[in-house]
């Protein structure tokens, strides 16, 4: 997979942290009630399942409950199982644009 480089911005103002590739979103940060959450994309499937086996994984906050899912603080949520699902959100995001952007 080629990789396309991803950017950092604040559209939504201080606090609310976004990632983008090619101006499609596939993260969000931030503080909600004194802890960070993450806020990823995910196809329907997959977000389903997650929320079935995580307690910590919910539908994504105000967002498409359908496509997102939010990772709220639970003693079930590892670095490496966050780290899988970042990178699988940018693979998802990557994966619909268009092949001549893929190539940045």
């Amino acid at each position: 997979m080629n990789l396309v480089a991803a950017e950092h911005s604040q559209p939504f103002g201080f606090g609310v942290d976004v990632y983008k590739v090619l101006d499609k979103i596939f993260m969000m940060t931030m503080i909600y009630h004194d802890e960070k959450i993450v806020t990823l994309k995910c196809s329907p499937q997959e977000s389903e399942m997650l929320r079935d086996l995580y307690p910590s994984i919910r539908p994504g906050y105000h967002m498409n409950k359908k496509h997102w899912i939010t990772i709220y603080p639970g003693k079930e949520m590892t670095v490496e199982l966050v780290q899988d699902l970042v990178t699988a959100s940018y693979e998802l995001v990557v994966s619909k644009l268009p092949k001549h952007q893929k190539k940045v």
